[in-house]
C-alpha cells in the first residue's frame, strides 16, 4: 500500500493527536496549516511535520498531499471542505461535519463528482467493538433492537466565549455531544428514525444547554437521548433488543460491553479495541477507504442520517447559527 500524505488544518487537541497517532505507526504528518502561523510553526517544530504552510491555498494547491483532516471549530468546516474538494483532496472532518443537512448534501455531491472520499471523524464507525457488535446483533442471536438509551452530559463552566456556548462558534449540546448519542442510535437502527419529538434548555446565549429527544423509524424501533452540556451524566449507552440488552459505557471510544442476558441475567462480556487507539482506526479505515476506493467503510451515509435529525430537531426549535443557511 502507497503510503498517503496528511495534513491537519488546526493545530488544537484532536491535530496534536492525529500527530502523535501517526508517529506511533512510524509516520510523520506531512503538513499542517494554521489560522495564526506562529501556532503553526509551533506544531510543525513540535512533531517534524515537512510543511508548513504560509496560506490555506497554497494547502490546497499542494499535488503531493492526499488526504487534509479538518480539526477546526465546526462553524468552519463548510467552506474547508468544499475548497479542499475542489482541489482534489479526500477529506476527513472532525464531528459534526457540517452545521446541518443542506450543507453536507452539497459536499457530498461534490465529492462524488470529483470521486473523492469524504467523511467525518466519528470514533463510533470506526472502533473495533462496535464492528463486532454490529455483527452480533445482525446475527439475530440477541433478537431485534428495540429501544435504545442514550445519555450524554459534561459540566462546562459558564464561559460564554468558548465553543461550547458560544453561538458564534455553533456551540451547544446538539452538535458538539448529541451527534455521539444519535450515531450510536443510528448504527443499531435498521432504518433512520422518521419520527422526533424534543425539549431544550436554552442557555444564556441561546444555544442548546439541554436537551432532550424521543425517536422512532418506520419499523417500530424506539430511542430516547439526554444531553446536558452543564450537567455530569456517563456516557452510557444501552440497546434493549428482543433476548438480551447491551451495555456500554463511555461509548464514544469504548473499548468494552456487556450483554445480559433478558431472561437468566447472566453476563456476557465484549472487548474489543483500545480506547487510547480510537484515532489511528479512523486512519486506518480512511487510508483503506481511499486506496480502495470503498468509501462506505466510512459511513457518511450513517452520518447523513445523523445530520439530518440534528438539523430538523435545531429547525423546530428556530435555532439558527449566526450566518447559517438552511
Amino acid at each position: 500500500m502507497r503510503k498517503l500524505n496528511w495534513a491537519v488544518l488546526g493545530t488544537g487537541v484532536i491535530a496534536n493527536e492525529m500527530a502523535q497517532t501517526l508517529q506511533n505507526r512510524n509516520q510523520t504528518l506531512y503538513g499542517v496549516c494554521n489560522r495564526t502561523q506562529e501556532k503553526g510553526a509551533a506544531f510543525a517544530e513540535k512533531y517534524g511535520v515537512g510543511k508548513l504552510y504560509t496560506s490555506y491555498e497554497e494547502m490546497y494547491q499542494d499535488d503531493l498531499l492526499d488526504i487534509i483532516y479538518i480539526t477546526t471549530p465546526h462553524n468552519t468546516h463548510y467552506e474547508y471542505i468544499r475548497q479542499s474538494l475542489l482541489h482534489g483532496k479526500h477529506v476527513l472532518a472532525e464531528k459534526s461535519i457540517t452545521l446541518n443537512s443542506r450543507e453536507l448534501e452539497e459536499l457530498k455531491v461534490l465529492a462524488k463528482e470529483r470521486g473523492l472520499v469524504l467523511a467525518e471523524a466519528m470514533t463510533i464507525w470506526h472502533m473495533p467493538l462496535y464492528k463486532r457488535l454490529w455483527k452480533i446483533v445482525a446475527s439475530g442471536r440477541i433478537g431485534r433492537p428495540q429501544m435504545i438509551t442514550m445519555n450524554f452530559g459534561s459540566f462546562k463552566e459558564y464561559n460564554m466565549s468558548n465553543r461550547f456556548f458560544n453561538m458564534n462558534l455553533a456551540g451547544g449540546a446538539m452538535l458538539d455531544i448529541g451527534v455521539y448519542a444519535l450515531s450510536i442510535v443510528r448504527s443499531f437502527m435498521e432504518e433512520t428514525p422518521n419520527q422526533v419529538l424534543s425539549q431544550r434548555k436554552v442557555s444564556p446565549t441561546g444555544s442548546d444547554e439541554q436537551a432532550s429527544l424521543l425517536l422512532m423509524n418506520p419499523s417500530g424501533q424506539m430511542a430516547t437521548v439526554a444531553l446536558s452540556m452543564h450537567s455530569k451524566q456517563p456516557k452510557r449507552a444501552m440497546i434493549s433488543c428482543e433476548k438480551a440488552y447491551i451495555e456500554i459505557m463511555e461509548y464514544p471510544r469504548a473499548q468494552r460491553a456487556v450483554i445480559v442476558d433478558a431472561q437468566t441475567g447472566e453476563q456476557e462480556i465484549i472487548e474489543a479495541g483500545e480506547t487510547g487507539l480510537a484515532l489511528q482506526y479512523e486512519i486506518e479505515d480512511m487510508e483503506q477507504a481511499v486506496l480502495s476506493g470503498d468509501e462506505s467503510i466510512m459511513k457518511l451515509d450513517y452520518s447523513s442520517d445523523v445530520m439530518e435529525l440534528m438539523t430538523r430537531v435545531r429547525k423546530e426549535w428556530k435555532m439558527r447559527y449566526p450566518g447559517e443557511v438552511w
